[in-house]
C-alpha cells in the first residue's frame, strides 16, 4: 500500500463510517448453507483406487506442461520431479505429498464480518455465473456485456438473500479496456456490496492489483493474516498449465489468498468420453496444480475444482444437467474429499438459450447434483444461459431464489421432539386436520419453504394479473431490487483510497485489447 493511499484510507474517520451505517438499508443474507444430509457417493473402494493409480501414472508417465514459465519448472525441479524442456513428469506420490500442507478448510472474510464464509468440511457456499461476454433481459435482448451491466449484477447478488458470495466476473464488461476492467470490476464489488468476492486473474499484474486493492480495503495485517479474497484458476486441460494463470496462482498464493484450482473438463474434446477417464484426468490436473501452490507457499488455501460438461457429438455444443456430469461430480467430490481438500463444482447450468423450461430443467439438475456431492464452493450458481456465454438477469433472481431450496433440503430430518410433531398427532387424532392445531400455529410460519418469485394464485387472479409467466415475474422483480438498492456502508477514506488507485492504475497504461 502507497503511503498516500494509507493517508487516504484513514481519512473521514470511523463517525463518518457509523453514521453511515445507522442510516443504511440492511439485507438478509442467509448463513453459508451447512449439510446434514449425506454425501452421495458413486464409487466404491476398487473404484477410487483404479482412478488414483492410474491419475499417477499420468503424472509419472505423459507428464503436465508448465507453458512459458521457467520459474514454476525450477521449483517442480527442485522438488524432485523430473522436467523435460516445458512437461514435468512428476514421481507417484510426490504431488500428493505436496497437497498436504494446504488446509482442510479456510474462512474468506468478507468487509461484513458477519458474512464471512467458511468454506470446506460440510458447509457449501454459493456464488453467482462467472465470465460470459453477453447480457441478456427481457426487454433488450441479447447484448455485449457493459460495466453498467456488471455493476446491476453486483447489487443483485447483494440483495439475492440466499446467495453468500459476490463472485467475480459476473459478466465481462467489454466498454472497458481488457487491461483495465479488472479494476473497475473490483471496485463495484468492493463499494456495491459487502459480501466476499474474487480477485482479477487474467493477468499476474491484475492478480497483482487485486491484492493491493484488498489491502486498501482491509488493511495491510488483514490481508497478512487471513484469506479476503478467492480466485479461478482454470486448466488448459487436457494436462496443460499456461504462464498466464499460474501467474495468477504465484501471486495469490504468495499472498495467502485462495484460489480454486479447476480443470476445464468439455467430456469428448478436453477429456475422454468415459467416465472413468475423466476423473483420472480431473484428479491428475488437480493433483499438480494443488502441488503447484504448495510449492508457491506451503499452507496457501486451495479449493479441488472440477468444471464438468460432455459435449453433443452432433452440433459440438457443450451440453448441461445430464447424467455422465453428475457421475463426474459425485466421483470428483470423493477424490477431493480422499485428498482433505475443499471441492469446487457445479451450478445452475444449462444450454438453453432463454430463461425456458429447458433452463430449469437443466440448472435444477445442476443444483441438486451439487448439494449432494458435497460441494464447498459453487460458482455459477445463478445467472447462468447459453452454456456460459451469457449472464442473464432474469435467470439471476429466479435462480437466486431456487437457492433457498438447497439452503433447507440440507437442514435434512428434523428428530427433536418438535419434528416428530407426537403432540400435534395426539391433539389431532382420527379423522381431524391439522389447520388449527397448536403445533401447526406454532410452526406454520417457518415449516415450509417458499419462493419469493413464482406465482402460487388461483387461476382467475393469476389470469386478471396479467397471466405473466416467471421471466415475467423475474423481470419485474429485477427492476424492483434496482430501483431499492442501497449500497452498504464504507469509510469514506477507504473509498476515496479505492478511487484513486484505480485512477493511478488506469492512467499508467495506455488502453489495451489483451
Amino acid at each position: 500500500m502507497t503511503d498516500q493511499a494509507t493517508v487516504r484510507r484513514t481519512r473521514g474517520g470511523g463517525g463518518a463510517a457509523r453514521r453511515a451505517e445507522r442510516t443504511a438499508v440492511s439485507h438478509e443474507t442467509a448463513r453459508f448453507i451447512e449439510r446434514r444430509i449425506p454425501n452421495f457417493e458413486v464409487l466404491d473402494a476398487e473404484a477410487i483406487e483404479i482412478i488414483e493409480t492410474n491419475a499417477e501414472a499420468v503424472l509419472e508417465e505423459i507428464g503436465v506442461i508448465f507453458e512459458d514459465n521457467p520459474a514454476a519448472l525450477a521449483r517442480w525441479q527442485r522438488a524432485g520431479a523430473d522436467v523435460r524442456g516445458d512437461r514435468v513428469h512428476i514421481p507417484r506420490g510426490l504431488a500428493r505429498s505436496l497437497c498436504a500442507t494446504a488446509p482442510r478448510s479456510f474462512t474468506q472474510i468478507a468487509r461484513n464480518r458477519a458474512r464471512d464464509v467458511e468454506i470446506g468440511g460440510r458447509n457449501l457456499v454459493l456464488a453467482p455465473v462467472y465470465g460470459p461476454p453477453f447480457v441478456r433481459d427481457r426487454d433488450r435482448g441479447r447484448r455485449y456485456a457493459t460495466m453498467e451491466d456488471f455493476r446491476a449484477f453486483v447489487k443483485l447478488g447483494y440483495m439475492a438473500k440466499w446467495l453468500h458470495h459476490s463472485g467475480g466476473t459476473v459478466c465481462e464488461p467489454t466498454d472497458v479496456p481488457v487491461n483495465k476492467r479488472h479494476l473497475d470490476m473490483l471496485h463495484a464489488h468492493m463499494t456495491l456490496s459487502d459480501k466476499p468476492f474474487m480477485g482479477s486473474v487474467t493477468a499476474p499484474e491484475r492478480a497483482a492489483d487485486s491484492v493491493a486493492m484488498a489491502r486498501i480495503l482491509f488493511g495491510d495485517d488483514t490481508v497478512d493474516r487471513h484469506c479476503v479474497m478467492t480466485s479461478l484458476i482454470n486448466i488448459n486441460s487436457p494436462l496443460k498449465f499456461d504462464a498466464t494463470m499460474m501467474g495468477a496462482l504465484e501471486v495469490y498464493a504468495a499472498a495467502g489468498q485462495a484460489a480454486i484450482v479447476s480443470p476445464f473438463i468439455v467430456g469428448g474434446a478436453m477429456a475422454p468420453v468415459t467416465v472413468a477417464g475423466t476423473l483420472t484426468q480431473v484428479l491428475a490436473e488437480c493433483l499438480a496444480g494443488i502441488a503447484y501452490s504448495q510449492l508457491v507457499r506451503p499452507g496457501a488455501p486451495v479449493i479441488f475444482g472440477a468444471f464438468v460438461t460432455s459435449i453433443d457429438m452432433n452440433s459440438g455444443a457443450p451440453t448441461f444437467g445430464t447424467p455422465e456430469a453428475s457421475l463426474i461430480t459425485w466421483g470428483a467430490g470423493q477424490l477431493a474429499r480422499r485428498l482433505g481438500l475443499p471441492f469446487r463444482s457445479a451450478g445452475a447450468f444449462c444450454g438453453s438459450k432463454l430463461p425456458d423450461a429447458q433452463a430449469a430443467y437443466e440448472s435444477a439438475n445442476s443444483l441438486q447434483m451439487g448439494l449432494t456431492a458435497g460441494v464447498n464452493f459453487m460458482l455459477h450458481a445463478c445467472g447462468w444461459l447459453e452454456g456460459g456465454l451469457v449472464s442473464s438477469y432474469e435467470k439471476f433472481v429466479m435462480d437466486a431464489d431456487q437457492l433457498g431450496v438447497l439452503h433447507h433440503m440440507a437442514q435434512g430430518v428434523d428428530l427433536s421432539p418438535e419434528g416428530q410433531a407426537m403432540d400435534a398427532i395426539r391433539e389431532v387424532g382420527p379423522g381431524g386436520h391439522y389447520l388449527g392445531c397448536a403445533h401447526t400455529q406454532a410452526h406454520f410460519k417457518t415449516a415450509f419453504w417458499r419462493s419469493d418469485l413464482f406465482d402460487y394464485k388461483p387461476f382467475e387472479t393469476w389470469d386478471e394479473d396479467g397471466a405473466r409467466d416467471t421471466e415475467h415475474l423475474a423481470a419485474e422483480r429485477v427492476a424492483r431490487m434496482l430501483a431499492d438498492y442501497q449500497p452498504p456502508p464504507l469509510d469514506p477514506g477507504i473509498a476515496e483510497a479505492l478511487a484513486d488507485f484505480v485512477a493511478r492504475r488506469k492512467a499508467s497504461m495506455p488502453d489495451s485489447l489483451v
